[in-house]
């Protein structure tokens, strides 16, 4: 008899549609198998089912805050039960934009110049300084949101309205702008799983670009590099998948500029929904949405 699985999906983050279809998806898989799954949101009612169920693992399928930052993998480790992906040090790291690209520069990994900023300047006194280090355009994102939620490409003339519009963070990152390709690497425990380009008809591979099915996002696979270019890049994967300390399936932002590799993020939970990017890259190597999503289930049993 194949074991039994609790997913949680849900939650409270502006990525809840997102996470409750990356269960839905991965609990249709598990169940046509054999396997007994239950799916549970992370509320007060979350160890009680824990407890009654008795998994034998627990399928993280939580994205944003309070799902991917450290938050629940805080409370998981209390169950003493396997869950997947990251642990709470490495998932609060990733999650952490400015820690997360203090840690790549630090470990001479290529990614776009920034500074945070806490609306704490005239706006005559962020515009010069934007002049002065980073140059417009600039992207304006939030520190710990994924999927691109309020992610900007910001001019001179509308940043101050942006800024304006996403007050309620209170710090947000300014980053410098590189143009050029969109690739993405995913990296499955000490395996480089493969690259995957996105051209995207929008500015960029933005909150729309990647959920929605009408937004007509070019998938290349595989992606146009030399064989010694791909392997750079996956490497770069790699390394920031260990040094953030990072477990089983992740998922790295790249853009490819002037022969340049700069990496912007590590996603420590990617999406397994249709349209997700790592199960696309597993089934051009010849692995199963099933294969996947069991290669993810025993290596959360592979934690001490």
């Amino acid at each position: 008899m194949k074991k039994k699985v609790l997913i949680i999906s849900g939650g409270i983050s502006k990525e809840r549609l997102i996470s409750l279809d990356t269960g839905l998806q991965v609990s249709k898989e598990l169940k046509k198998n054999g396997y007994e799954v239950k799916i549970s949101e992370p509320n007060s009612e979350l160890e009680k089912k824990i407890k009654q169920f008795k998994p034998k693992v627990i399928f993280n399928a939580l994205h944003g805050q309070f799902g991917e930052d450290g938050y629940i993998q805080t409370i998981l480790e209390r169950f003493k039960i396997p869950y997947t992906h990251s642990g709470v040090i490495s998932s609060s790291i990733a999650m952490d934009k400015e820690v997360s690209k203090n840690i790549f520069i630090k470990s001479k990994i290529n990614t776009p110049k920034f500074f945070t900023y806490s609306y704490d300047l005239k706006d005559a006194a962020l515009i010069k300084k934007i002049d002065r280090k980073l140059k417009f355009p600039v992207v304006v994102k939030p520190l710990n949101e994924g999927s691109s939620v309020n992610v900007f490409i910001c001019t001179k003339k509308n940043i101050i309205r942006i800024l304006n519009s996403i007050k309620n963070y209170k710090k947000v990152m300014v980053e410098e702008f590189i143009g050029g390709r969109e690739i993405q690497v995913a990296i499955m425990g000490t395996k480089k799983l493969g690259a995957i380009e996105l051209k995207p008809k929008r500015k960029f591979y933005d909150y729309k670009a990647k959920y929605n099915i009408n937004a007509k996002t070019e998938h290349l696979i595989p992606v146009d590099l030399t064989k010694k270019e791909l392997n750079h890049l996956l490497n770069i994967a790699m390394k920031a998948h260990k040094i953030i300390g990072c477990r089983g399936v992740t998922r790295s932002d790249f853009k490819f500029h002037n022969k340049k590799f700069y990496l912007l993020e590590i996603n420590t939970q990617p999406g397994m929904t249709k349209l997700s990017l790592v199960p696309e890259i597993a089934a051009y190597r010849g692995m199963s949405f099933l294969k996947l999503i069991e290669w993810i289930l025993k290596d959360a049993s592979k934690k001490k």
